[in-house]
């Protein structure tokens, strides 16, 4: 890796940290001069690293002037949720096909140490932030089974809609017990081989966010 690689996921690191800590907030404008001056590192490294962030959904560039983090929209919320319908459900389907392959088995038990890695930090004073990376790691585990670079991509690229619209809903009472409880009804499925059983349970479980915005409403 080059000097200038370097500094940029140096840079990328740094902001990305600061916007999922919360040290970065929305609705205020941010200047790449200035974060180049806090990093200690020239601004053509900062400018790619965000570039790369705007890409991957964490910011929105405002031309000429800075840049600002990106919040989670309705609209942002239903159509990320739409793309990953399409995506797990494919790869539910083909996981139930593919039942008794060792590559089927080996993500089923994978599936389960994430399931229990949720389980074991549901109750951990974070802000559900172990939770919701244990939870990120059990989808990215589903989608990678299909060995498609596009749903790779494509789920990388909504990671951030995805941890806003977690966030949202598990401060819902009562919603870390049910995502636990839908985790496992979902693997369950996938276990017996009961495609039409995991489909439906895995479109339920990434839905359910929807649905609790429509009651709050």
């Amino acid at each position: 890796m080059n000097e200038k690689s370097f500094l940029q996921q140096e840079a990328y690191n740094h902001i990305k940290e600061n916007i999922l800590s919360g040290k970065l907030e929305p609705d205020i404008l941010y200047s790449e001069t200035k974060l180049s001056s806090e990093l200690g590192i020239s601004r053509t490294p900062v400018r790619e690293a965000l570039q790369c962030l705007s890409q991957d959904g964490y910011i929105s560039i405002v031309p000429s002037r800075g840049f600002k983090i990106r919040t989670l929209s309705e609209r942002d919320m239903e159509q990320s949720i739409q793309v990953r319908c399409a995506i797990e459900g494919y790869c539910a389907f083909k996981v139930c096909n593919e039942r008794t392959s060792r590559k089927a088995q080996r993500l089923i038990r994978q599936l389960d140490m994430l399931l229990q890695e949720m389980e074991d930090t549901q109750n951990a004073d974070d802000g559900h932030e172990s939770f919701i990376q244990a939870d990120h790691d059990f989808h990215l585990a589903l989608v990678a089974y299909a060995e498609n670079d596009e749903f790779d991509q494509q789920f990388q690229r909504l990671l951030y809609l995805i941890h806003l619209t977690s966030k949202r809903a598990l401060n819902v009472s009562g919603r870390v017990e049910e995502t636990l409880h839908e985790h496992r009804d979902f693997l369950e499925a996938l276990r017996q081989g009961d495609t039409s059983q995991a489909y439906n349970r895995i479109i339920k479980h990434l839905t359910m966010p929807i649905n609790l915005e429509s009651v709050k409403g």
